[in-house]
């Protein structure tokens, strides 16, 4: 039994994704003391320990296809690309319609400049259920042609005739926007831009936190996590939500979820370690306030 749950195409909360909500009742006092150990120095960035306790853990279950997914997350986030990618290609391997395990694999091949097409040989690519997922992650990214062309190749049902309907929609979308005036914003011609999604929920949510409307802040970011959730910034906007409105549990969550995604940007790594010590101090957690606030102080 794999500690996490295989999710499916439209699965979207990413808090499914994260092995330590499985149940681990079946499991060893010494792996549950090890793994959750793993987790915990991965949140604090300490990724060579988290490494050697969860090779510990593969040791004690060898089969266990969520551990090699933990250590190609970890070595992502340490840069220790080769040994990511090894261990995210053994837990597809094992659980080839996983979304969650093909969505690390391909931040990993991309991070090295690569696709995952170029690594047709060494996992079950022409899986079905593989092919739905790398369409959604296509669409996520706004590769509408490449999720398109993966969705036309496969035998059509209700979820993928929807999926195509968005993709073809976003293409148009697009179209339309090369072919009329861009999307003005402001008075004049010259602050005329087109619109990327995702930077205008950015600044949206930029200008409700400072204004602090943090029912505004928690509506948008709440639904930015569902339709963009491989972008950092939701996840700290949100949690800053959930710790103005009491939620320092949820708010520690959401932030472990939202760091896995966060790369080489030291001033949103230091707000969410500004948000995991609110959180944790609000919690009555004083030592681990003070271990996140220090790592500000100190800019690790």
């Amino acid at each position: 039994m794999a500690l996490t749950v295989a999710a499916q195409e439209d699965q979207q909360p990413i808090d499914q994704e994260e092995s330590a909500e499985v149940f681990l009742e079946e499991y060893t006092d010494d792996f549950q003391e090890a793994f959750f150990e793993a987790l915990k120095q991965k949140g604090i960035q300490n990724y060579d320990r988290a490494a050697n306790l969860l090779l510990e853990c593969k040791q004690l279950r060898p089969d266990d296809s969520s551990i090699d997914h933990e250590l190609a997350k970890v070595n992502l986030l340490d840069k220790k690309y080769v040994l990511a990618e090894q261990y995210g290609i053994e837990a597809l391997n094992s659980e080839p319609a996983n979304f969650w395990y093909l969505n690390t694999l391909n931040t990993i091949l991309e991070r090295q400049g690569t696709a995952l097409e170029m690594k047709k040989e060494r996992i079950p690519f022409d899986n079905p259920f593989l092919q739905q997922n790398l369409a959604n992650i296509y669409f996520k990214s706004k590769r509408y042609d490449a999720a398109l062309q993966i969705v036309k190749g496969l035998k059509r049902t209700k979820e993928l005739e929807e999926l195509r309907l968005k993709i073809t929609d976003s293409i148009d979308k697009i179209k339309h926007l090369s072919s009329d005036d861009p999307v003005v914003v402001g008075e004049t011609p010259q602050n005329t831009v087109a619109v990327n999604p995702v930077e205008e929920i950015q600044l949206a949510l930029a200008g409700y936190i400072s204004t602090m409307n943090i029912e505004k802040v928690y509506e948008l970011a709440s639904s930015a996590v569902e339709e963009y959730p491989l972008q950092p910034f939701f996840y700290y906007a949100l949690a800053l939500a959930q710790n103005s409105k009491g939620n320092h549990s949820a708010a520690v969550e959401t932030l472990e979820t939202g760091f896995d995604y966060l790369f080489d940007n030291q001033e949103l790594s230091n707000k969410f370690f500004e948000e995991f010590s609110n959180a944790y101090r609000s919690l009555g957690n004083t030592s681990k306030a003070n271990e996140y606030l220090a790592k500000i102080k100190n800019g690790l």
